[in-house]
């Protein structure tokens, strides 16, 4: 089923004003430096889960043959405009089944859209599922332990049309292990200003709950910190830390 998020369909188109994929390089050239220095031999294929609108595969498919998965059409429908020499499949990465296997498997921007344990569970399956033996499997996440409540603010201009979103995240205490994310856009075309939301519920676990995943799916995984890569968004005192889990499949 696709997603119905606001964000992701009929206000995808955003995403040129908002994001350079420029902006993409550096923070994924660290991803591709461990999968390759993880790796048993020189990864060749891989595998996107979650690409969006492919900001981040301007960069990997220098470097590998993609194939991207998503499950929000208006993002799947900017990616193949901006890359026609890169497969991309609507699907959900809990449920996803390509019966094909790849050198390395990535999630780098979307495994918060697992609300539960068991989502978790399920999209970390079908990542290990698709990855050859000895491939590689990077994650980036926020952890319980690190994240906090942060404001954000995006802003652009691109034919008369001027784009401004807010972001706000909130640990809520009523629905334990997520965290909401509102989001509020203010698009001024000629003049006329339009304001639209969009709420999206997402998870947040533990650092032993996250081990315990990986664990449980075969994979021994080794973690980093990624710091720095909003902190041009970032509002006020706010922080917001990443962790890379990288690992390899035995």
């Amino acid at each position: 089923m696709a997603s119905t998020w606001l964000a992701y369909n009929d206000l995808a188109w955003t995403e040129d004003l908002l994001a350079d994929p420029a902006e993409y390089e550096d923070e994924t050239l660290v991803y591709i430096d461990l999968i390759n220095r993880t790796a048993a031999e020189p990864p060749v294929t891989l595998l996107h889960l979650g690409c969006g609108a492919g900001g981040h595969d301007t960069i990997f498919k220098r470097h590998f043959t993609v194939t991207g998965v998503d499950l929000s059409r208006g993002m799947l429908d900017k990616a193949r405009a901006a890359h026609p020499d890169i497969e991309y499949l609507e699907g959900d990465m809990r449920t996803l089944r390509l019966n094909r296997q790849f050198d390395a498997v990535v999630i780098p921007d979307s495994i918060d859209y697992m609300t539960s344990l068991d989502d978790l569970r399920q999209a970390i399956q079908t990542a290990v599922m698709h990855l050859k033996m000895g491939g590689v499997l990077l994650v980036v996440a926020k952890t319980e332990e690190t994240f906090q409540n942060n404001n954000f603010a995006y802003t652009g201009e691109k034919d008369g049309i001027h784009v401004t979103l807010f972001e706000n995240n909130y640990i809520t205490p009523f629905r334990p292990n997520t965290y909401e994310a509102a989001l509020v856009y203010l698009i001024r075309e000629q003049g006329e200003l339009t304001i639209h939301t969009d709420r999206h519920v997402l998870g947040l676990f533990s650092l032993a709950a996250w081990e315990k995943v990986f664990m449980d799916a075969g994979i021994a995984i080794q973690r980093t910190n990624l710091d720095g890569i909003y902190d041009p968004y970032l509002l006020n005192d706010g922080d917001y830390p990443l962790t890379i889990f990288v690992g390899q499949k035995a």
